[in-house]
């Protein structure tokens, strides 16, 4: 076969190669299987005898069938009738130069579309319906606020539950919006089975689930979330004897952006009860002072719109700012603040009243007035509290009877009745705390 006989296929296929037979129907097949997959309809390799004719001019008189004709173009990436007509001459401009120049054939733009289609179909199937994050969302708000009225074992499993949804959601979704949306969601989660473990007595988790919620929060550069992450970590701060680490963890937090002003009044009051145990009456004073005055009608999502456990209203500034004067042996002011924020409670629906606030506030109440030398004073204001049932008696109410039955030892109790039938009742009820049962020990429930 002289030059002028050669075909276009005859040049390119001596260029890679794969002019012999054996060899030629190995890239053939090759490429009628790449098809393949992608739906394309092909033909089988070309015999000896159908290939050398492929590769002579004039000798194929017709234009083979349309599959051999797809795998051939596919090979070569050029049109049918290119590739049966004559090689270039040394004249010619080079293949290499044709190929730089020709225009596309309209094979190889199905090719292309069916490329890209199959990559947006897939990119398609990695974006999760809507409906389904809005689920998430709206179960998380849900679960939140209802914190205070749902004991912390079903908590936690509502809680674990929409975590490993947002994790698994994240492995199924491309879309940078959905992986925002998802990492909110697992930071909500997070944050709230810190909140529960602490109740629980379960302070290694508490605090690991509180940095993995800050984590999650600086992943999308949410601020409210760190904020909050961080001031549960400032607060088991002080619980675990670091009050001067609580103290810079509060103030860290507040130097988050997109802060309003429920997120500020907890983290400083978050700081007043740090100051507490740090005999600090001046800088306590003067966060207490602080987080009142925050009224600059700012709001964020997470603390406002949400709410729930992540709000901190009066009530609950009331009573954080008990602890934090018994915390500062001022007996008077926490009773009026425990008192302030019972009051603040009763005008709401018994059912919404939430446990994790009022009993605190109602031990609170007890213990100023235990300072009085009033025990039966202090009994009334523990009835409601005495009669909680076990699953609801969390960490930190057992911290505050434990500082309250502290009291009782006073020698000024030492003959009173009524103080060691108090003191017993205590007893009792802290042995079916959950937490207790955690093992569950405050260094500073002792400080009176």
């Amino acid at each position: 076969m002289n030059g002028e006989d050669r075909t276009l296929l005859c040049e390119l296929a001596t260029a890679q190669g794969i002019k012999a037979h054996s060899k030629f129907s190995e890239a053939y097949r090759a490429a009628a299987s790449d098809l393949t997959r992608r739906g394309a309809d092909v033909a089988p390799a070309p015999t000896q005898r159908h290939l050398t004719r492929l590769l002579k001019v004039g000798a194929v008189k017709t234009e083979p069938f349309a599959p051999t004709v797809r795998v051939l173009e596919y090979m070569f990436q050029r049109p049918i009738a290119e590739l049966l007509g004559p090689a270039p001459t040394p004249q010619s401009a080079p293949v290499d130069a044709v190929s730089q120049t020709r225009a596309p054939n309209e094979s190889e733009l199905l090719m292309t579309a069916q490329d890209a289609a199959a990559h947006a179909g897939q990119a398609a199937s990695l974006h999760l319906d809507e409906m389904s994050l809005d689920q998430l969302d709206d179960d998380l708000v849900v679960l939140a606020r209802s914190y205070g009225m749902t004991a912390p074992s079903q908590t936690y499993e509502r809680a674990k539950t929409l975590l490993q949804a947002a994790q698994s959601m994240l492995e199924r979704t491309s879309s940078p919006q959905q992986h925002t949306r998802l990492y909110y969601a697992a930071a909500q989660a997070t944050a709230l089975l810190s909140a529960v473990s602490f109740d629980l007595g379960a302070m290694a988790p508490a605090v690991s689930l509180a940095r993995s919620s800050a984590q999650y929060g600086k992943t999308i550069e949410n601020g409210p979330v760190q904020a909050y992450a961080h001031g549960m970590l400032a607060f088991m701060a002080f619980w675990e004897g670091r009050p001067t680490g609580a103290v810079r963890l509060a103030r860290q937090a507040l130097e988050f952006g997109g802060l309003g002003d429920t997120a500020r009044r907890r983290l400083l009051a978050i700081e007043a009860r740090a100051h507490g145990h740090l005999r600090n009456d001046r800088e306590a004073q003067r966060a207490i002072r602080q987080a009142g005055e925050q009224a600059a009608g700012d709001r964020d999502e997470l603390h406002d719109d949400i709410g729930g456990e992540f709000d901190f209203d009066l009530a609950r500034t009331a009573m954080s700012n008990a602890t934090t004067s018994l915390l500062l042996r001022d007996g008077e002011a926490a009773e009026a603040s425990a008192t302030e924020a019972l009051a603040l409670l009763s005008n709401r629906p018994e059912s919404e009243q939430p446990i994790v606030v009022s009993g605190p506030a109602a031990i609170d109440l007890a213990r100023a007035r235990l300072m009085r030398r009033e025990v039966e004073g202090a009994g009334e204001a523990l009835a409601s509290v005495l009669q909680i049932p076990p699953e609801w008696r969390g960490a930190g109410l057992l911290e505050r009877l434990t500082a309250a039955r502290i009291e009782l030892t006073s020698p000024a109790f030492e003959r009173a009745p009524a103080a060691v039938d108090l003191a017993e009742r205590i007893e009792e009820f802290s042995a079916l705390s959950p937490a207790r049962r955690l093992g569950a020990v405050s260094p500073l429930a002792i400080e009176a």
